[in-house]
Parts: C-alpha cells; sequence; structure tokens
C-alpha cells in the first residue's frame, strides 16, 4: 500500500487513507507493540477526529487500553509517550502535507521513532494479509490531561526572555497551541498570527518551506519592526526563523546559533548536524567547545545516533531540531525557546548573530529527474575520485574550497544536490561542472 512510507503512514483522507484502513492500523500497531498501554493523540486536521476513533478502536478491539490525551502537536505526543509511561504512541497526523492528507506517526516505548525497518512494513503486512491476534476481551479508552504538565516542562527550558519584540506565525496549526503555553512566561511584545487552530488551513500553506508560506510573517516582522519572526509547520515538530531585516534564516545557521546556546551550559558535548550543513556549522560547534559529528538525513537516523551517542542536541536543514533533553526528539517550540533565549541574552540583533556564519556560497537544494540514478551516481563517483568521498547518505565530495552531496530520492525518480563552495565565483562553476555529469 502507498501510505506506508519510511517514516509513517500518510494518504489522502477518503481516497487513499479512511477510516476502516485506519482502524486495522489501530489493531495492527496494538499487536507490534509489546504492552498494553497506548496513548493516542491528534492534530487539527478536518479528518482527525474520525481517523483518531477509529484507530482507537482497533486498539481496543486487540483487548489494549487507548489513552486519548487530545488535540496535540507532535512534540507534545512525544513528551506524553514518555510522560505517561506507556508502551507506545499514535499520532495522527500528516505533518505539514495540504489539508487532504492525514495518517499516523507511531512511537514505541520512551518515544523511540518506529520506521519502515523498525515496524511499519510489518504493520502494513498485517493490514495486508488482515491477520490480528485474537483478543481475550476488549480493551478500553481512557483520556489523560497533560496539558499542564508539558508547560511546566517547556518552562525549564526557558530562561529570562525579555525586551524582544516577536512575531509568531502558528500556521493554523499545533504549534499555536504549543506556543500559547510558553507565551505567558515570556517578557516581550509578542504579536501572533494564524493561532485559529483550523485544519483547512486558511492563511497558508502548512509548510513554512514552501513559496509564500512565510509572507505574512515577514511583512508583519517588518511593520512591526520586530527582532525575529518564528513559524511553525502543521503539526509544530518543524520552525523557521525570520531575522529582523525579514530574511529567512537557514536552518544549518539555526543549528549553529542553538548549538552556540546550548554550549555555554554543557561544553565537551556531542552535536548532530546533517550531511547537507555548511562547513560553518562543524567548525562552530568546535569553536564553542561542542564535538560535531556528521548525520545522515532523516529522523529515524538521527534520533537512533543521537540515543546511541547521548549527543545533546542535533540540527537538520529541514528545519527539524532535536533535542537530548527532550528525549531525544524533534521540537518547534523547544528550538523557538533556544533562539529567544539566545537573542534576549546577547542584545544583539538576529542579522549580526547570523553574519558570521554567512562564510561560504551555498547551492540550495537542487532536484534533477533522471532515468536511471545508480548510473548518474557511478559517473559522479569516477568524476570526482581524487576528493575525498564518504558514502554516509548518497555521496558526499569534499575539497579544500568545495564540497557537493548527491543524494537519490526514496519515493521519487529524483537526485538532490547540494553544494558549497568558498567564492561565489567557483560555485557556480562547479555547479556548472556537477550539471554536465548529472545530465
Amino acid at each position: 500500500m502507498g501510505i506506508f512510507k519510511a517514516y509513517d503512514v500518510r494518504g489522502v483522507y477518503g481516497d487513499e487513507i479512511d477510516d476502516s484502513i485506519m482502524e486495522k492500523i489501530g489493531r495492527a500497531f496494538a499487536d507490534f507493540i509489546d504492552g498494553n498501554l497506548i496513548a493516542v493523540g491528534r492534530d487539527m486536521r478536518i479528518s482527525s477526529p474520525s481517523l483518531f476513533k477509529a484507530f482507537c478502536r482497533g486498539v481496543v478491539m486487540q483487548g489494549k487500553k487507548a489513552i486519548d490525551f487530545g488535540m496535540t502537536s507532535t512534540p507534545m505526543s512525544y513528551f506524553a509517550c514518555c510522560h505517561l509511561k506507556v508502551d507506545g504512541c499514535a499520532m495522527i497526523t500528516a505533518s505539514h502535507n495540504p489539508k487532504q492528507y492525514n495518517g499516523v506517526k507511531f512511537t514505541k516505548r520512551n518515544a523511540v521513532p518506529v520506521s519502515g525497518d523498525t515496524g511499519i512494513k510489518e504493520i502494513e503486512s498485517a493490514v495486508l494479509d488482515n491477520k490480528f491476534k485474537k483478543a481475550a476481551k476488549k480493551g478500553e479508552i481512557e483520556k489523560a490531561e497533560i496539558k499542564n504538565d508539558y508547560k511546566k516542562f517547556l518552562k525549564a527550558f526557558l530562561k529570562d526572555v525579555k525586551g524582544l519584540k516577536v512575531v509568531v506565525d502558528g500556521s493554523n496549526g499545533m504549534g499555536s497551541q504549543d506556543f500559547s503555553l510558553v507565551n505567558d512566561y515570556l517578557d516581550c511584545d509578542t504579536k501572533i498570527i494564524n493561532f485559529d487552530i483550523d485544519g483547512n488551513f486558511p492563511s497558508h500553506d502548512p509548510n513554512p518551506m514552501n513559496n509564500g508560506a512565510a509572507d505574512m510573517l515577514i511583512s508583519e516582522v517588518k511593520k512591526m519592526h520586530a527582532d525575529l519572526g518564528i513559524i511553525f509547520d502543521g503539526d509544530a515538530d518543524r520552525v523557521f526563523f525570520v531575522d529582523e531585516k525579514g530574511s529567512i534564516v537557514p536552518s544549518d545557521y539555526v543549528t549553529a546559533l542553538i548549538s552556540e546556546e546550548l554550549l555555554k551550559y554543557h561544553k565537551n558535548s556531542e552535536i548532530l548536524y546533517d550531511l547537507r550543513s555548511s562547513w560553518i556549522v562543524p567548525e562552530r560547534i568546535k569553536a564553542m567547545g561542542g564535538i560535531p559529528k556528521m548525520s545522515r538525513v532523516g529522523h529515524s537516523f538521527i534520533k537512533e545516533l543521537m540515543r546511541k551517542d547521548k549527543a545533546l542536541f542535533a540540527g537538520e536543514l529541514s528545519g527539524h531540531f532535536y533535542f537530548k533533553d527532550a528525549h531525544y526528539t524533534d521540537s518547534g517550540i523547544i528550538a523557538a525557546i533556544c533562539i529567544l533565549n539566545l537573542l534576549s541574552s546577547r542584545k544583539e540583533t538576529f542579522s549580526k548573530l547570523v553574519s558570521p556564519l554567512e562564510k561560504y556560497f551555498a547551492s540550495g537544494e537542487i532536484n534533477f529527474e533522471v532515468k536511471d540514478k545508480d548510473r548518474v551516481m557511478k559517473c559522479i563517483e569516477e568524476k570526482y575520485s581524487d576528493g575525498k568521498i564518504s558514502w554516509l547518505d548518497g555521496i558526499k565530495v569534499e575539497y579544500d574550497d568545495w564540497w557537493f552531496n548527491v543524494r537519490a530520492s526514496n519515493t521519487e525518480p529524483l537526485l538532490r544536490l547540494n553544494m558549497e563552495a568558498r567564492t561565489k565565483l567557483l560555485l557556480k562553476e562547479k555547479k556548472e561542472e556537477i550539471l554536465s555529469v548529472m545530465t
């Protein structure tokens, strides 16, 4: 079934995914989980209440207890998994996908993610074969209120944040709820926009990375002469930032800045950065007394490596930021808190903090449709065999004055290119050179 992805289940409601399928997914997940307690949350999408009920029915049919902790962000669902000490957790969401989509994200005990190779394929097989364990008796649904506990948990990350002008765009999603829990603790002039939680996403696309999605935020930051803007995606596991000039701050720079903030209190800690990040990220982590380690792209890989190494923090170009103190999970609201802490303590403008990071010239991600991905990758390896080659995630080749990474998409006939150079001219030359190899 096409709805079972590498990291979650996702599809168009009423077409690819419906209540009957979700009930079976609930049954399969209940059988997969070793234990009786399964927490279930949902986001604000129009189809989420119905899919939530169907999933819970499936859990109960298998004789397990479904704990309903209400409408929630994905980061709050990770908190719920650990706080409620459950054996597994399901979050009904399609994250930043358009409104017609929905799905479910799974975690095991202690918010360990369930991905394709660690359970989703097994769940898919049970659903396709309609094979479920026979329960001696039905389970039950129990409600749990955790918002106040989550609020206390978030407050612990806050320092004395004051004197800032802030604009926050909730994207009509769950970031509105998360930010509202901490807003009372901020001594700031804060303007909130698109905070009405609405699964139709009337204001803009729930993916802040899409063209035009951050336009309202940028406009308000300029109009208010704010110090920064913050925008969450639909389920608030990702966050993006705008400086006082209205410029979107690249997420690898955000990784460097959050690292700076956290390393003030945790010297000699390991910090992960995704392999598409600028050279400036490991340079700054080292300079601030941290231990940088490159990671492949993807939340399940990053979380696994973080747990293995007990890493303090990790950042991805996609706007996911991961925290050891949040059970090694990604949290848009905690990343926002870290940036607020940093700006409040430094008394410098956001753009001034970013300026020293703008040392190299990056291409941004460029996608290419190719017929034979393997052949192209082989040609790249042969052409650049004199460079320092890594196969951590696709092929990454480094030279003294430039580097590039080419990764294959798991779901489309695409290759994704990221590159960086010490000069704009060199970037242009090498970009043209690589394109001639790839096309």
